[in-house]
């Protein structure tokens, strides 16, 4: 038997404390050495925040292990250097820049050749829209923009957070393809609220509830056990959000209910 090769990122009792208020309880995760990694739960649950923990953008505590070498006390930027790519929730882009300024901003001293070939063979549009701000973008493009950026630098591992939030459905498709692709080269985090991305990206999964890790394990199985799908993610059987359970399944943005994914 082939034996399974270690996780790339390894997150042992992240803890979170912002003002005072505890917001991650002692979460723990793997991100797989290949494909894609989904970190679920319902609004509220902490993702974003967790996502935030790993990447030092928040104080922190517990263990981050990033191919084995722990990571808790380095800076953002460091980690970055190590090869992290990070498309934030908001997208991030500098709306006054063109399309091209936001790519090389993107560039990482020492990281080699940056990839624009790949990125432009991805993302077409944004070759032809080179020239233009990034803030008269639609919301798919900006998105194409902050995913771009994670390809650039050959990174070991892509954080993608909440990528189709907000998108119509035939944009959300575009990036469930692209994010499909890096995955073969790269392994990736994906926080999504979207069932049928996630059920078609991701491999393995990672549920959170109320800052802690409730589930952890195959994604196909989770979202094929409909009694395990409403009790951790608040849908049922058809993949619809239960009766006060905000979970997204379509491509429309899902209201925030607490500051656990501020």
């Amino acid at each position: 038997m082939t034996p399974t090769p270690a996780p790339l990122l390894t997150v042992r009792d992240l803890r979170v404390v912002i003002g005072g208020r505890h917001i991650l309880h002692g979460v723990d995760l793997e991100v797989a050495a290949s494909g894609t990694t989904a970190l679920l739960g319902r609004n509220g649950a902490g993702k974003t925040t967790t996502v935030r923990g790993i990447l030092g953008l928040v104080p922190r505590t517990g263990s981050v292990l990033l191919a084995g070498e722990e990571t808790v006390r380095l800076t953002t930027y460091a980690l970055v250097r190590k090869g992290i790519g990070y498309a934030p929730e908001d997208r991030g882009v500098f709306a006054a820049l063109t399309v091209a300024e936001n790519l090389r901003l993107a560039e990482r001293p020492g990281a080699g050749e940056p990839a624009y070939d790949l990125v432009y063979e991805l993302f077409p549009e944004l070759k032809l829209r080179a020239r233009q701000a990034a803030g008269t973008l639609s919301g798919g493009q900006q998105q194409m923009v902050a995913i771009a950026r994670t390809l650039l630098n050959g990174n070991r591992l892509i954080i993608a957070d909440e990528p189709t939030k907000g998108l119509a459905p035939k944009v959300v498709t575009e990036v469930a393809q692209v994010l499909e692709r890096a995955a073969e080269a790269v392994p990736v985090l994906l926080v999504e609220q979207n069932l049928a991305v996630v059920r078609r990206l991701a491999r393995h999964c990672v549920v959170l509830a109320d800052g802690r890790t409730a589930h952890r394990g195959p994604a196909a199985d989770l979202l094929a056990d409909a009694e395990a799908a409403r009790r951790l993610l608040g849908v049922g059987s058809t993949g619809r959000p239960t009766a006060g359970a905000p979970v997204r399944t379509a491509a429309r943005p899902a209201a925030r209910t607490t500051e656990a994914d501020a």
